[in-house]
This record gives structure tokens, C-alpha cells and sequence, in this order.
């Protein structure tokens, strides 16, 4: 199935999605004012903001769930295999990606927030695009067809890319054996995972949920090390970064295998800007205007992209040791680890890394399925099927162990590009909508208030929207 796979994944990312991505990137950016680059400090003082109702969900912990799900194995192996396969000038590509990506998940993530729904039982709220399509796109017909685009993608897809990494990085150490490890591997991270997902593991989850925030920050420490142990080379890693990228002749010639896509394709996969998959967890934070959330989950993808991605990237390109297709993947970054603390430690450092991150992610992951089984059932679908279904799951994270690298990016990338090529079209439809919002949000500013939403106050009508109401 290689061909097949290799042949749709480059028709669907050149010329479509690289051209809706770049394209929608811009024009949210004009459309919103520059509000990627205007408002970050504002981004950054909303987060600390407490929730509107008592025990709702915050802003802050609505970037938790989020940023867990965009925060895992494609800022490691993902960025170390655009540096190793499509050269040093993909990381530029990865940064532009993330800049104007930004604006693309503020307009997604305030249009969840406009159109999200109120649970009748606790008050609580939840959304997402396939909602917004629903309601203000009139098309419960598109709104399935994305969230089994979601499902297929986040239970499928990026938990079989998931599972693979993952074992991947253990291919450094002696005991593994290619056909017999991977398997094991796959196997255990199947049964934990299941374990969680039907209700148990409460106190692993909770574990992992204070290590992946400790681990984020001895990564980012052990990368700035790694990087200034041979400061003499970050001139020339800079200098390259630019020439290759801007190398077009080379691009023309070979645009599949050119640092512009890498770079597109990896920084798409890490930082999830514009796929429509952070607006479910966006709808389900407690805030005072919907502006708020959007602004939230953009500074979510300056934080996975331009600081954790960009220290992968640094670490790799800064180490000494040359990017090869060989090591694309765990093993370059463990070889840029062990070029400062020696291999053994790069070794484990990075399976330890991966692992923590791999597994919240996997579990992060679940979030947004059962919220859209709940939207194409119309509530949560019945014990009997959820049993099966995350069986099934299970399933296909033991499956994705036993893949090989390029049939995992390839399946993983082939269901994102779908979620694009629904949600970006719909969130440039419903724009003005979002643009509205950010102006009475800037007015109330202003003013010196604390904005709070009317959707009168935008020129919509309050009986159009549930929660606003």
C-alpha cells in the first residue's frame, strides 16, 4: 500500500493544503488585524484568569488539554525528522507555519466558543467545529463527515504514529529486536492505555499529569545545554536555516521531499493550528468572552511551535552530529543528547521523554473522540458500543507499534489533511464572525472594562446561539 499512501499523501499536502494553510494563514492574519503578533501579552494574561462560573473549567486548564494533545512525540521525533530529511531550512518553514498558524487558532477556537453548547445537567459547556458547522454553516451533514474525519485521525491515525515513536526510540538499546520489541511494546502501551480509557488508572493519569509539565522543562534545559555546549555553531546553523530554506531551485525540483513541505507537514502535525481539533477543548472553558479562549489556544501554538519545537530543532542542528536519513527520527535526538551527556543518557533521556509524552497524548486524544461520537450520536453513544469502540482503539495503538516510519506519517498526515480541508473552508465562511468578536472584544479593552459577550453586541441574534443566550 506504500505507493498508494506516498502518492495521496503528496497530492492532498501539494499544491491543496499547502496552498489553504499559507493561504487561510494570511488571510486570518489581515482579517484579525495581526492579532498573532499584537496580542500575544494579552494571550498570556488571560490564561492566568479564573474560570466565570465555580468549578467550571478554565482557560488555563482548557490550554492543558490542548496544548497535551499537541505537546508529544512530533516535537521530538517529528521536528528531528524534517532536520534529517528535509534539511535545516524546514524549520523555518515550520516557524512560518506556526506564526500565521496562530491566527488561524484564534478564529477556530473563538468560532467554539460562539457556538458551543450548554450541558443541561451541570451547566457546563462543550463544542467544537463539528458544531459550529452544524448550527451556523446549516450542514449536520458536513459537521458528521468532520468529526469521523476527527475520529478516524485522533483514534486512528495519530495513535498509531503515536505508538510508533514510541517504540522507535527504544531501537538504541541492545535488548531490541525489530518484529519481537516493537510488538511487546505496542502491546503494553495498548493495555495501559485501555486501562485508562475504561475508567481505571485514575492515579497513572494523574501521575503523568504532573510529570509531562516537569518533564517539558528539564527538556527544554537539557535542549539549551546541548545547544550551548557548542554555541560555536549556532552562527552557521542559523546561516543554513535561511539559505536552504530559501534554496526554490532545489524545491522546484523535488517539492515532496523539500524543506518547505517538511517543515508545513511537521509544524501542522505538532502545533494542530487550524485541523479543528483544540476548539473541542476551547468550547469547554468557563470565560467571559469568547475571545478570550481563541487567544488561549493561540498562544498554545506559539508555545508547542516557535519554544518547544524550535529547542528539538536547536538541539539537533546545534550538536555536531550531521543530519542524516538514518537517524531521521528518536535516534537523531538521542545522538544529540549523548553528544553532551554521553549516549547512554541521550538514550534514556529521550525513551523516558517519549514515553511520558506518548501517553498523555494518547490519552489526550480521547477527549476530542468522545466529543464528537456525542455530536453524531447526539449524546454519548451506549456502554455496549463504547466498549467495543475503545477495544478497538486499543487495538490500533498495538497495530501502530508493528508500522513502518513512513506508513505511520503517511496514514497520520493523510486524515489531518482531511480535518483541514473541512474545518479551514468552514472557519473562512464563518470569519467575519470571529473578526466581530475580536473588535468588541478590543473596544471593551478600551474602555477599561472586562469584556464581557453579547451577541447583540456583534449583530447576532442571542436566540441563534445556545449557551449566549
Amino acid at each position: 500500500m506504500m505507493p498508494i499512501l506516498d502518492w495521496l499523501d503528496g497530492f492532498m499536502y501539494y499544491p491543496i493544503l499547502v496552498v489553504v494553510l499559507i493561504g487561510a494563514g494570511l488571510w486570518f492574519t489581515f482579517k484579525t488585524k495581526f492579532v498573532n503578533i499584537t496580542m500575544i501579552g494579552e494571550s498570556i494574561r488571560v490564561v492566568r484568569e479564573k474560570p466565570e462560573e465555580e468549578g467550571a473549567i478554565s482557560s488555563f486548564k482548557a490550554l492543558m488539554v490542548s496544548t497535551a494533545s499537541r505537546v508529544g512525540t512530533g516535537n521530538i521525533v517529528g521536528v528531528a525528522t524534517a532536520v534529517c530529511i528535509g534539511g535545516f531550512g524546514s524549520v523555518f518553514w515550520m516557524w512560518v507555519i506556526a506564526i500565521i498558524g496562530m491566527a488561524s487558532a484564534f478564529v477556530e477556537s473563538t468560532l467554539a466558543q460562539i457556538y458551543k453548547k450548554r450541558n443541561p445537567e451541570d451547566g457546563s459547556s462543550y463544542g467544537g467545529p463539528a458544531y459550529y458547522i452544524e448550527d451556523a454553516l446549516h450542514s449536520r451533514t458536513l459537521g458528521i463527515v468532520f468529526a469521523i474525519f476527527l475520529i478516524l485521525t485522533y483514534a486512528g491515525g495519530f495513535n498509531m504514529l503515536a505508538s510508533f515513536n514510541l517504540q522507535a526510540s527504544f531501537a538504541a538499546f541492545g535488548f531490541y529486536q525489530e518484529g519481537v520489541t516493537n510488538w511487546i511494546i505496542g502491546a503494553i502501551l495498548a493495555v495501559l492505555v485501555g486501562y485508562c480509557i475504561f475508567g481505571g488508572g485514575k492515579r497513572i493519569t494523574a501521575v503523568t499529569g504532573v510529570l509531562v509539565p516537569i518533564m517539558g522543562v528539564i527538556y527544554i534545559i537539557v535542549a539549551l545545554i546541548v545547544v550551548f555546549a557548542h554555541v560555536n555553531l549556532i552562527p552557521g546553523v542559523i546561516k543554513e536555516i535561511f539559505v536552504n530554506a530559501f534554496d526554490f531551485k532545489a524545491a522546484a525540483g523535488g517539492f515532496a521531499g523539500s524543506c518547505m513541505l517538511y517543515g508545513i507537514k511537521r509544524g501542522l502535525f505538532s502545533n494542530e493550528a487550524g485541523v479543528g481539533s483544540a476548539p473541542n477543548a476551547a468550547a469547554a472553558a468557563s470565560v467571559s468572552h469568547p475571545v478570550k479562549q481563541g487567544l488561549v489556544q493561540m498562544f498554545s501554538v506559539f508555545l508547542d511551535t516557535i519554544v518547544l519545537c524550535s529547542c528539538t530543532a536547536f538541539m539537533c542542528m546545534c550538536s555536531g552530529v550531521e543530519a542524516t536519513a538514518d537517524l531521521a527520527g528518536a535516534p537523531m535526538v538521542q545522538a544529540a543528547v549523548g553528544s553532551v551527556f554521553g549516549t547512554g543518557f541521550g538514550n534514556v533521556f529521550v525513551a523516558f521523554s517519549m514515553c511520558l509524552f506518548a501517553f498523555t497524548t494518547l490519552l489526550g486524544n480521547f477527549f476530542y473522540v468522545d466529543n464528537n461520537l456525542a455530536f453524531i450520536n447526539k449524546g454519548m453513544p451506549g456502554k455496549k458500543f463504547m466498549t467495543g469502540f475503545r477495544i478497538l482503539a486499543a487495538v490500533v495503538i498495538f497495530v501502530g507499534a508493528g508500522l513502518s516510519m513512513a506508513a505511520a506519517w503517511d496514514i497520520a498526515d493523510i486524515l489531518m489533511a482531511l480535518m483541514c480541508l473541512v474545518n479551514i473552508p468552514s472557519c473562512c465562511v464563518l470569519g467575519k464572525v470571529a473578526y466581530a468578536a475580536l473588535d468588541d472584544y478590543k473596544a471593551q479593552k478600551k474602555e477599561g472594562k472586562n469584556p464581557v459577550f453579547k451577541a447583540a453586541d456583534i449583530g447576532m441574534d442571542p436566540e441563534t446561539l445556545d449557551y449566549w443566550k
